[in-house]
């Protein structure tokens, strides 16, 4: 790791030092769990998840209970019916909920969380099925599940080796590998995905389809190929989309002249150019898009090359490839895409 800075003072200089040597601390710590992880156990804890008939369930307690909420929420994001139980809740009531199908997992860096413990009984008085995730292999929580894991974790981040850092980076790193190989598991489709996120940047992502932000055929600028520049520098002009659009009878996408097009062009042969054809100045492979691909799927082919992005797609009909539109990328950042 490299900083670059003009230090004011040396308590500047130290804290700077201080920072990188944290950084540099919590990246050997995630070196560490990443080397001793056991993966073969990781992929039947997986298998077991898949083989839940039920509902999947996560409690933890303080931080761990945080982390088991965030990983609730990415499997209920991603295709799994998965919930948070609070223990202290559970044990007062909320226990009705779990049924002998389902599936509670225990997240606890030392495994001898005392209210995750005190839970154990009574889930199986419920005949559900019981999974641990722990930093300590031999704890009593790891002992009394059907199945666990073990999430290697040397020391916390913290100077005392007290404050759970390192052991929830560990937590949430797993979880969320958790969530991933099950969604691509149940081949989970960026369609359902869209459906559980209507809302937000996500949404628009995943919903918003080109045709929703084209400009339809009356708004789009088109040329013939055969046509003069000079006859069609009135519709490049008003209809400011900074491109004419060149296609034969049959609207097919013959190629693109653009803004750029003209300027290096009259730098290059003057005012002479005026009088040449549309087929000699266009751009023959043009980028373009199908009106049904998702708006963020143009943005991405916009930027494809990034020595050459554009600004403006031609859209095309699916079935037949004619021209139905245009779409500007000024237009897919007012959208917020």
């Amino acid at each position: 790791m490299q900083f670059s800075h003009d230090f004011r003072s040396a308590d500047e200089y130290d804290q700077i030092i201080m920072l990188q040597e944290l950084f540099e601390q919590q990246r050997r710590q995630l070196d560490y769990f990443y080397q001793h992880l056991d993966i073969q156990k990781c992929q039947v804890f997986v298998q077991k998840l898949l083989e839940v008939k039920g509902h999947i369930f996560f409690s933890g307690v303080g931080k761990s209970g945080l982390i088991a909420q965030k990983i609730t929420t990415t499997l209920m994001s991603t295709g799994t019916k998965a919930f948070f139980l609070s223990p202290v809740e559970a044990l007062h009531g909320d226990l009705g909920i779990v049924s002998a199908q389902d599936l509670v997992i225990l997240i606890s860096k030392s495994g001898q969380t005392r209210e995750l413990l005190e839970l154990v009984p009574h889930l199986r008085d419920k005949q559900a099925c019981v999974a641990a995730i722990s930093c300590c292999a031999h704890s009593r929580l790891i002992a009394q599940a059907d199945f666990s894991i073990v999430l290697p974790c040397e020391r916390e981040l913290c100077p005392f080796d007290l404050a759970p850092t390192t052991s929830a980076q560990v937590q949430l790193l797993f979880g969320d590998v958790l969530a991933m190989a099950l969604m691509q598991h149940r081949n989970f489709t960026l369609d359902q995905y869209a459906q559980n996120h209507p809302h937000g940047q996500i949404g628009r992502r995943a919903n918003l389809k080109v045709r929703d932000l084209m400009l339809d055929v009356e708004k789009t600028p088109f040329c013939r190929p055969e046509d003069r520049l000079q006859d069609v520098l009135v519709e490049l002009t008003d209809k400011r989309c900074g491109c004419l659009l060149v296609i034969d009878d049959q609207r097919q996408l013959l190629g693109i002249f653009t803004d750029g097009d003209l300027r290096r062009a009259l730098q290059k042969g003057g005012e002479s150019i005026l009088q040449q054809k549309l087929e000699q100045l266009m751009t023959q492979r043009a980028r373009s898009i199908h009106e049904d691909a998702l708006a963020w799927d143009a943005v991405r082919l916009m930027e494809i090359d990034p020595q050459h992005p554009v600004m403006v797609l031609p859209v095309l009909k699916r079935e037949k490839g004619e021209v139905v539109g245009i779409i500007k990328m000024h237009d897919l950042i007012q959208a917020g895409i």
